[in-house]
């Protein structure tokens, strides 16, 4: 059976810590918003992408896809239940049967590279993995891998989820992920360890990574992101920083 790509952007976040009254996939880069950018990006992969919404927003990301005359499915996440419940509201998408293999990116990311694009997905493809993304090792992660004695992943681990503050150089993921729906969505749709983050009680998602190394599915992270790569927008401080990328 061939391999079905489609392109997942949760979008669904309200942006409550940056003050602002549109979603961030809205905000510009220069004369380009970031969802027009990674629409841009992943063109050469999939010109119809899915983009989970909030009720509050949705009006706001539809008339501008319709301005700018993109191809995109809005698919509404009816409360703010964590990017796993996100993530699982691709459910409701007209391509969900069709699709095999899921590209997903936050909807903050603006920098990612086309070539690490390829290469996440050529790694994906040829050593069979379930689940691939791409990781770079930096002064204090948000996120922290670890891997086993054969420096195979066994797990991520979210800095807030411990009250720790990663001080050290240490591997962190960039929010970029390609994996399997399949298995994927079994995980997610089931009451596993860590599913709900202990700080927001919400529905976590990089919790699987462990639960599918335990089920012996092959996770695979990749060393080749830049440090430009990693760049999201959360706070105040990020908006201001946009200026010096």
């Amino acid at each position: 059976m061939s391999r079905k790509f489609k392109l997942l952007i949760p979008a669904a976040g309200k942006a409550s810590r940056l003050n602002i009254n549109y979603p961030k996939s809205l905000i510009k880069i220069g004369l380009k918003t970031i969802i027009e950018l990674q629409f841009e990006l992943f063109s050469f992969i999939d010109n119809y992408p899915t983009i989970i919404i909030n009720k509050e927003y949705q009006y706001l990301l539809d008339n501008y896809i319709k301005q700018k005359k993109f191809n995109a499915e809005l698919v509404i996440q009816e409360s703010q239940n964590g990017m796993g419940d996100a993530v699982l509201n691709f459910k409701k998408s007209k391509f969900y049967d069709d699709t095999s293999d899921i590209i997903l990116i936050w909807s903050d990311i603006p920098y990612l590279k086309k070539n690490t694009i390829i290469q996440t997905i050529e790694s994906h493809i040829n050593d069979g993995n379930d689940f691939t993304f791409p990781t770079i090792i930096t002064t204090n992660p948000y996120t922290l891998i670890k891997r086993d004695r054969y420096q195979n992943v066994s797990e991520i681990i979210e800095s807030r989820e411990i009250n720790n503050i990663f001080k050290n150089k240490a591997e962190r993921e960039i929010g970029f992920f390609i994996f399997k729906k399949k298995i994927i969505f079994e995980l997610l749709s089931k009451n596993l360890q860590n599913k709900y983050n202990k700080f927001t009680k919400e529905h976590s998602f990089l919790y699987i990574i462990k639960h599918l190394v335990d089920a012996g599915c092959k996770v695979s992270g990749l060393p080749i992101a830049s440090e430009v790569e990693t760049f999201s927008i959360n706070t105040k401080a990020d908006m201001q920083n946009l200026k010096y990328f």
